[in-house]
């Protein structure tokens, strides 16, 4: 997974842009694949649905690449189809030049807006009339504004627009600043770092230059190709693909066609949620696969590492927010106190016209004055503005009207105080943290020294291991039921239309269903670490899979079946052989003969079958790991040996199947349940490929 860089505003103006082009489309669902993850399909007449995708804090862009979705939607998912259910889209805006997105709709009930920001955590906020939020992603409260179900949605305090620049405005800006000028670019002018460094290249300055020395052709060169950004960035247009080389993984994605350093090779693309697609969509469109991987692993007991990761990560934020946070506060304060005479002037008129007319009357009236955003009544506090460089209203800070504005300032030095601490019980908190994850480190250090993987405690398992499951071939998964039941759950839940049905040639054996795109897929980046465990996936899509496996090899068909005659009682029976069928579905059915009777987990089978005799009764055990969850995976001899570097072949034998799965999980560290459960029923014997480390 290349590193993720969250949009700027540039690239959010662009995608602004293509967003426009679905104006006049349709909301069909909405769906929350993992909890950092929105996508809203969108459908225009005439053309297929398309994908929206909203990744928190990071990105939002169009796509339409096939995604699995949770059968259950979260409660969000559900809050958006409730009120976009068949919603027009009529509009999209990017409020100020900031990194946020509004996307108004209309129904049969009024106008409903989806807004979503792309800084600090992201947030997608559902507003419906008179800006009323009607729910968030994630409810937040900030210095200036609350984001909480019921109430009224204001977006974050506006930045400087360089839109609307000319060289005034920027020498405005510059005449204070002490800093280079890309610094300046980047901060006071809100472009951003990378941009920053864009307009230097363009406008070929040193990024490092002074802004105090920069001349009027220079300033002039920079006004210029501020809008000529501005303006690329608000046309439909390519995308760009930027990498050190054709090969490198860390790629980062624009909509202008200029490179922002030397020696970087670009991809076009069509636009520039294409090129944030070509980068991100596989790992986007495998978030569902990444939430069910979280959501077995139970949070006390389960992989340490990853817990103590996301708990220093949340120390890490919580830190930078705490003393950011202080130093705005901080600096108001000292900001009141260089304007204490105007702020006592003003505090002084909302005491007089309180006494005059009373604090309802003064409230209401306080929206006539420049200098005063409101007056509260009941606490007898005023959110104030400050006089900015120019003399005109700037900062807002809240003042008490009986109180003096020293102690009004010393209010927000208190809090600055206050958050300072809590950042220093936050470091002293993640320095605990790291000293546990070096602990953790190390005994997972010595335990691969041993050959051993960390077992993990589940709260939830995946939907196959409630079966007798196995692969065959290229990792296609063939399913069996334990019991009666189980056999009916196969047939009814899991045998599609292009699987096969497997069942051995013996009575009460299991009701098996090979399928067709269902399987586990080694990583791309699938590399055997020093215990030799392989890293496999679950997918939906098996590459080069047959609308109908009939048209299977015979070899393939024959491992499925010899799993099937494994999970039957031949094995406990001591044969050396066993004869299994396989048939398409639609020849399976609970239909029967009149005056006949079925009980559980009986099928009749009816038409041709495709039959597999002198089937020997062996199958395999490798050590591997799917989606992260170190496990046991069994399956044919072929499927295994050729995935896992540590396996061993299954027999039938002399020795306790509880027995042998005791001396696996022994060498490997594998959960003891979960490999008896892999085991075949019956007596066993185990001939070791490096399972067992020897």
């Amino acid at each position: 997974m290349v590193s993720e860089i969250a949009m700027s505003a540039f690239d959010v103006a662009r995608v602004r842009v293509e967003l426009e082009q679905l104006v006049g489309a349709r909301a069909q669902k909405a769906y929350q694949p993992h909890y950092e993850q929105i996508v809203l399909r969108m459908k225009k007449s005439g053309s297929s649905p398309v994908d929206l995708v909203i990744v928190r804090g990071r990105r939002v862009y169009l796509s339409e690449r096939d995604r699995p979705m949770p059968q259950n939607p979260s409660s969000f998912a559900m809050t958006l189809r409730k009120y976009l259910g068949n919603a027009r889209l009529i509009g999209v805006l990017q409020i100020g030049f900031d990194r946020v997105l509004r996307l108004d709709f209309e129904h049969g009930r009024g106008k409903i807006s989806l807004v979503i920001e792309m800084f600090r955590d992201g947030n997608a906020i559902l507003v419906g009339d008179e800006d009323l939020i009607i729910q968030p992603l994630t409810s937040a409260a900030y210095s200036s504004r609350v984001l909480k179900k019921g109430e009224r949605y204001a977006p974050p305090p506006s930045a400087t627009d360089p839109r609307n620049l000319n060289e005034k405005g920027l020498l405005d800006l510059f005449r204070d600043g002490d800093r280079d000028l890309e610094r300046t670019l980047a901060g006071r002018v809100n472009l951003g770092r990378r941009y920053a460094g864009l307009v230097c290249k363009i406008s070929e300055i040193d990024p490092r230059s002074s802004i105090t020395d920069l001349g009027d052709e220079e300033q002039s060169s920079i006004v210029d190709t501020i809008q000529l950004l501005m303006k690329e960035s608000n046309m439909v247009g390519e995308g760009s693909v930027w990498s050190e080389n054709k090969t490198d993984t860390n790629k980062f994605f624009s909509p202008f066609t200029h490179s922002p350093r030397e020696g970087l090779v670009r991809e076009a693309t069509d636009s520039l949620c294409a090129a944030i697609d070509s980068i991100y969509g596989e790992h986007d469109a495998n978030a569902l696969a990444r939430r069910v991987e979280e959501t077995v692993l139970k949070e006390e007991g389960g992989r340490n590492d990853d817990r103590l990761i996301r708990r220093a990560e949340q120390q890490r934020k919580g830190i930078e927010s705490f003393i950011e946070e202080a130093s705005v506060l901080q600096k108001k304060g000292s900001s009141m106190l260089e304007a204490w005479s105007h702020l006592e002037e003003v505090r002084s008129q909302i005491e007089q016209q309180a006494s005059k007319v009373g604090w309802s009357l003064t409230s209401e009236q306080a929206s006539d004055s420049k200098w005063i955003s409101e007056v509260d009544p009941a606490s007898k506090n005023a959110k104030v503005l400050l006089p900015d460089s120019n003399g005109e209203p700037g900062q807002e800070v809240l003042i008490s009207i009986e109180g003096t504005i020293h102690q009004s300032a010393q209010e927000y030095f208190e809090q600055a105080h206050t958050l300072k601490a809590k950042a220093e019980g936050a470091r002293k908190a993640l320095q605990n943290t790291e000293s546990e994850q070096k602990r953790v480190s190390s005994r997972v250090a010595k335990e691969r020294n041993k050959g051993k993987v960390s077992s993990v405690r589940r709260t939830r398992k995946f939907w196959f291991e409630r079966y007798r499951w196995g692969i065959v071939g290229p990792g296609r998964l063939i399913v069996g039921g334990r019991d009666a039941r189980g056999n009916d759950a196969v047939v009814k839940k899991h045998l599609s239309t292009g699987d096969l049905y497997i069942h051995a040639d013996l009575h009460g054996a299991a009701s098996c269903a090979l399928k067709r795109v269902d399987g586990l897929e080694l990583e791309e980046d699938y590399d055997v670490s020093s215990e030799g465990v392989c890293k496999f996936r679950i997918v939906q899509s098996i590459n080069g899979a047959p609308e109908d496996l009939q048209m299977l090899s015979d070899d393939e068909k024959k491992e499925a079946a010899a799993l099937a005659a494994c999970w039957s009682r031949a094995w406990g029976a001591g044969s050396a052989a066993a004869t299994a069928f396989h048939v398409r579905p639609s020849q399976v059915s609970k239909a029967t003969e009149s005056g006949e009777a079925l009980g559980r987990g009986s099928f009749v089978v009816r038409g041709t079958r495709g039959w597999h005799r002198d089937l020997v009764l062996k199958m395999a055990i490798g050590l591997g790991t799917v989606n992260g969850i170190p496990m046991p995976v069994p399956g044919s001899i072929s499927a295994i040996s050729n995935s896992c570097k540590r396996w061993a072949e299954i027999i039938p034998g002399r020795k306790k199947k509880e027995d042998l799965a005791r001396r696996i999980s022994k060498a490997t560290g594998l959960d003891h349940g979960e490999v008896l459960a892999a085991l075949p029923s019956g007596t066993c014997d185990l001939i070791d490929h490096g399972l067992l480390g020897s």
